[in-house]
């Protein structure tokens, strides 16, 4: 799980050396999850931006002892959830407390940010819904699209009696499916949908359901091998930046 590098300073005062403990944690920026991580371009160079590469940085801000590693290079998310659960990988940041990541990951039980659900559906279509009940009643003509592997899907299992297609690997992919009928409604968070549907042109042909909507915490967890000392360390910087006010300021930069 980490690199240890040893740093030695000398001390002007008392002619000694210090060894200090560098911790380094391997991370992904994950496939598809804007804000999370972003794309951004300056000078026709492609960097990696987004929420969770800023909450990186801030955290080896307030402990420069802890380092993440592997934010500038992308994998999907189920690719990253195996790599956690063999212990490739050692921290994911923005998910969901279900159980069945309970599996895989250990969570730092520190709120990054709240998430609000939101269901889209065809600008053309008159569907009006204001409950799940209304959804069930569909049937098979209420299907719901959603991230093949995120939490979502569980959420949307759990509330019971709905019909879900998981399939989708990329909002775009699922957006093209909605307006080609493959599906009734397509369900995503926000921030993230709503930029979604304007990056693919489809303002005019998709539009949001605001009268059923949910919200959800997302946290930062670790893989099962992170020795808890070093996801106490993560901890506490996330405390720290909570309290500060730092975690609100840097999501507010995201919201849509």
């Amino acid at each position: 799980m980490k690199l240890w590098i040893f740093l030695l300073l000398a001390t002007l005062s008392s002619g000694k050396s210090h060894a200090i403990e560098m911790t380094l944690f391997r991370v992904a920026a994950q496939e598809s999850s804007e804000p999370k991580f972003i794309v951004s371009t300056h000078n026709g160079k492609s960097t990696i931006t987004g929420f969770c590469v800023d909450i990186f940085r801030a955290i080896e801000k307030i402990d420069p002892t802890i380092q993440f590693s592997g934010d500038q290079a992308w994998q999907p998310r189920a690719r990253i959830d195996n790599n956690l659960k063999s212990g490739a990988l050692d921290v994911i940041c923005g998910v969901q407390h279900i159980e069945r990541f309970e599996t895989i990951y250990e969570f730092i039980d520190t709120p990054l940010f709240t998430v609000n659900y939101l269901l889209a559906a065809r600008t053309d279509d008159s569907v009006e819904v204001n409950s799940w009940d209304d959804i069930r009643k569909l049937g098979k003509d209420g299907i719901i699209l959603t991230m093949h592997g995120f939490g979502i899907v569980d959420i949307l299992e759990d509330i019971g009696g709905l019909t879900i297609d998981s399939g989708g690997t990329t909002p775009l992919s699922n957006l093209k499916k909605l307006l080609a009928g493959r599906g009734r409604f397509y369900c995503h968070r926000s921030p993230g949908i709503k930029t979604d549907i304007l990056k693919a042109g489809m303002g005019n042909k998709v539009r949001l359901i605001d009268k059923l909507q949910f919200s959800e915490k997302l946290y930062m967890a670790t893989s099962k091998y992170v020795p808890n000392r070093d996801r106490l360390r993560i901890r506490t910087a996330l405390n720290v930046l909570q309290a500060n006010g730092e975690l609100k300021r840097l999501m507010d930069k995201y919201q849509e």
